[in-house]
């Protein structure tokens, strides 16, 4: 999803952290105040925690944050004919 998005929106930086679950599972990686993970954040806002998210979902929010209008919705007979 993350390489989609970065090609889509060239005007964000997209970084993404992946580390052993042990690493999640600590005290100190509680005290960093930080989501849970597995987690997606768009500046500072937590899109998701713990959980899986629709790519329709971070693009919502990263309009949002880039303050540009929304991707249209198409439907799935939009999508398989490009209209």
């Amino acid at each position: 999803m993350m390489p989609r998005l970065g090609q889509k929106f060239k005007d964000i930086e997209i970084e993404v952290t992946s580390k052993p679950v042990a690493e999640y599972q600590n005290d100190e990686y509680f005290e960093l105040e930080l989501p849970v993970a597995p987690a997606v954040m768009v500046a500072d806002e937590i899109v998701v925690e713990g959980a899986s998210v629709s790519q329709d979902k971070v693009e919502k929010v990263i309009c949002r944050c880039l303050e540009i209008d929304e991707p249209e919705k198409k439907g799935i007979l939009g999508r398989l004919f490009g209209k």
